[in-house]
């Protein structure tokens, strides 16, 4: 019975730092002047690219835009599967 009263009043923590995370990001956006779409688009083409020399979980990929001391950075995590070896050469 306590543990059920103990569930039914606590706030997930979790929830909660998604959603300040979520607001965090969204500023960061706003602030950078970069809009959802161009993030998209900005991903699609690192994908591509990286996709040349690795391969990668696509599900797990993360790119984001931080802010540190009045700078924009761009912070990528890339699951790497493995590297190909053999690479084409990209023609011009």
């Amino acid at each position: 019975m306590l543990d059920f009263l103990m569930r039914l009043f606590r706030q997930s923590p979790a929830s909660k730092e998604i959603a300040k995370e979520r607001l965090r990001l969204v500023l960061v956006h706003d602030r950078a002047n970069v809009s959802p779409e161009l993030l998209k688009l900005l991903k699609d083409e690192l994908v591509q690219v990286i996709s040349r020399y690795m391969e990668i979980d696509e599900k797990g990929l993360e790119v984001t835009l931080d802010t540190s001391e009045n700078m924009v950075a761009l912070v990528a995590s890339i699951p790497v599967r493995r590297i190909k070896r053999a690479v084409k050469a990209a023609s011009v």
